[in-house]
């Protein structure tokens, strides 16, 4: 009978420590996976990859939501084992979303100065044609319009000149792009201009 009784107790204690060691808390994959995404945001990869890291974002939610579930169950009737599976995965992807945003950011950063190098010369061609627009009472008023355009322009390629240098490349990409589309059309209503008169 003695026997018996510390036999239970010892198979007991057994399937006691077996769940308890499979019911642990993953911490250590937790702590790894926050931060492996904190190592991502740092650069930035939240505005230059924003789908990937939302997709990222989420799959660290839903781990989270897994331990809370589990967490609430009864000590005996835990397992953290595909919470830690997909804390895992979470580490791995925000490792390489940290890569990959690192390669777009310096991309967005070429594609910057070459627009800001692009509009700069639209800007000198504008100054051009402003020379040779018609100057008559309607011509000067349009030409004095264009000139307040113009040196709205500039003063936003400056902005982004100072955004480059500063590394905030996706806030210099739309400000630029909407100074290359303004240039642009300033460009084709001088360039309107010209032909009218070209044509009287």
């Amino acid at each position: 009978m003695k026997k018996s009784f510390l036999s239970m107790l010892v198979v007991v204690g057994a399937v006691m420590m077996l769940t308890t060691s499979c019911a642990k808390l993953p911490q250590e994959e937790l702590d790894a996976a926050n931060a492996s995404v904190e190592a991502a945001k740092a650069v930035e990869a939240q505005r230059y990859l924003a789908a990937d890291f939302n997709a990222l974002q989420d799959s660290l939610n839903k781990a989270m939501t897994m331990i809370e579930t589990q967490k609430s169950k009864f000590s005996m009737m835990r397992s953290y084992k595909d919470a830690k599976a997909l804390l895992v995965t979470v580490t791995t992807m925000a490792a390489t979303l940290k890569d990959d945003a690192i390669v777009k950011k310096e991309e967005v950063k070429i594609e910057v100065q070459n627009a800001l190098v692009e509009t700069n010369s639209l800007v000198a061609e504008v100054k051009l044609l402003i020379a040779k627009a018609p100057r008559g009472k309607e011509g000067k008023a349009a030409l004095e319009a264009i000139q307040t355009d113009l040196a709205g322009v500039e003063a936003t390629l400056t902005e982004v000149a100072t955004l480059i240098d500063n590394g905030d490349y996706m806030t210099a990409q739309e400000k630029v792009s909407a100074a290359k589309e303004k240039t642009n059309s300033l460009k084709a209503e001088l360039e309107e201009a010209i032909a009218k008169t070209k044509r009287k």
